[in-house]
């Protein structure tokens, strides 16, 4: 089995006054869990929330069970998603909340990804950044079809609108596919508030510049935050096979520490 190190960390950044991103990391470092909710009256906090506490629960209780790891996944989703809406019947206040869910798993030594909205994963190789899975946006799926330009997704007013989230009666697109990693790869999970601020090729030369996962988990979000740091930024970085530092755990943020034992 390879070694495995990883960090975390989620900062509100400089104009919101509430963070609602949520991440948890499995201290054993089975899997990892990204979130960023939407929707007002505290609504988008509680989303990701509860998302991130489904997903952790089911992924826990049914970690050694004869699931495929494709189907836990998704039932983990699913459960999730059913979590969002009972509270939303629960507290019609937050009836138009929702939240975008990123996670991967290490199961039986072979990885796997699954997601829904645009939080997004990276893959970092052979000093190349590759970003692994697509946005769930109407504007990321214009530009698929042809119909903008890459520089014209950048500022399109409609780019953080999404077709696909946890908290909606329609869920019918979590994408799971298997992940390629090798020794050596470094996993980037991450909100939109990072992604919105610090182009790819920052964040790759980033990765370039520094070895430590905590170091540059703590680079990545200063650089979003000194960039306009307009949303929430959530940065979670797993290093596959290389023998670096384990979890910082004064690096969590706190809800995390609520979500876990």
């Amino acid at each position: 089995m390879m070694n495995r190190s990883f960090t975390g960390l989620t900062d509100t950044g400089v104009v919101r006054s509430v963070n609602q991103d949520n991440f948890y990391i499995d201290p054993g470092g089975r899997f990892f869990i990204v979130a960023d909710g939407m929707g007002g009256h505290a609504g988008g906090e509680e989303a990701s929330l509860i998302a991130t506490r489904e997903i952790q629960a089911y992924l826990e209780t049914h970690w050694k069970s004869d699931i495929p790891s494709h189907i836990l996944l998704e039932k983990a989703f699913l459960q999730a998603n059913q979590g969002i809406l009972t509270d939303q019947q629960d507290h019609p206040e937050r009836g138009d909340m929702g939240t975008t869910a990123l996670v991967v798993i290490f199961r039986d030594n072979k990885p796997w990804r699954a997601h829904i909205g645009d939080s997004r994963l990276y893959r970092f190789r052979d000093l190349y950044l590759e970003q692994i899975t697509e946005d769930h946006t109407l504007v990321a799926r214009a530009l698929k079809m042809g119909e903008i330009t890459r520089e014209q997704a950048k500022t399109h007013p409609w780019r953080h609108v999404l077709f696909q989230c946890l908290g909606r009666k329609d869920v019918n697109l979590i994408e799971i596919a298997h992940l390629d990693v090798r020794a050596g790869d470094r996993l980037l999970l991450c909100s939109d508030g990072l992604t919105e601020e610090v182009s790819d090729k920052t964040i790759q030369q980033i990765f370039e510049q520094q070895k430590s996962c905590k170091i540059v988990a703590q680079n990545l979000v200063e650089t979003a935050k000194e960039a306009g740091g307009s949303d929430n930024i959530t940065v979670v970085i797993v290093v596959e096979g290389e023998k670096t530092e384990r979890i910082e755990e004064d690096n969590l943020d706190t809800r995390v520490d609520k979500i876990g034992n």
